[in-house]
């Protein structure tokens, strides 16, 4: 049978009790990892790394950071400027949308998060993911749920990779006009829709998901 994620374990905001657990168990090093871009249906997937310094003294600091779905672009952007000060260490790198459409949307993810943590200057010593797991690390690896609304350091890896992939989507849209990319950020928006409907898929759209294909099969 499979057992369902007890809503009870999520705090009023994310916290350091499972970094705190690792630290004690004399793990220094702690990542959190976090992905932006799963789902939508043109652009990259972004994946974040946060690894903070051992001990509790940040916890006041962090205070407000939340998932990066909970917060508005602008305290999303404050704290990603925050977040490369107070961070030990930390990573964001991006798969594309032809690595999407040839390997899969959770290999790709996979494979962007590899890359994430090549970017961080300290060596993790385990993994805190929130609905992945990299079965070709040797890391030492947490899977949780839920997991940027539990781990401050998912939290500040969850926000780390959506601010960079809206700013390259911001920028995307320069090259690629007529999608509106800097509003829905590739998402399948109405609009989004709409204008796949209107022009085609674009050469960064997600061949392999299902409105994209769909559009490529029918026309």
């Amino acid at each position: 049978m499979r057992s369902c994620f007890d809503p009870n374990l999520i705090p009023a905001a994310p916290n350091f009790e499972l970094e705190r657990g690792l630290w004690k168990a004399g793990i220094r090093f702690v990542a959190g990892i976090d992905e932006a871009g799963r789902g939508a249906l043109a652009g990259p997937v972004a994946v974040g790394v946060v690894i903070f310094p051992p001990g509790e003294i940040l916890e006041t600091s962090l205070q407000g950071l939340r998932d990066s779905k909970q917060m508005t672009p602008a305290q999303r952007a404050k704290w990603a400027v925050l977040l490369h000060d107070f961070a030990l260490a930390w990573g964001v790198a991006f798969a594309t949308h032809d690595e999407i459409d040839r390997l899969g949307i959770v290999p790709a993810t996979q494979l962007a998060t590899h890359r994430a943590l090549q970017e961080c200057t300290c060596q993790a010593d385990h993994l805190l993911l929130d609905y992945l797991f990299l079965p070709e690390c040797d890391i030492p690896q947490t899977k949780l749920v839920k997991g940027d609304q539990r781990s401050m350091s998912v939290a500040g890896a969850s926000v780390l990779a959506k601010t960079s992939r809206d700013a390259y989507m911001v920028d995307l849209d320069q090259d690629v006009p007529g999608y509106m990319f800097s509003e829905h950020k590739g998402y399948g928006t109405r609009q989004h829709l709409a204008a796949i409907e209107r022009l085609g898929p674009s050469p960064i759209h997600r061949a392999s998901f299902a409105p994209v294909k769909n559009y490529l099969l029918n026309g």
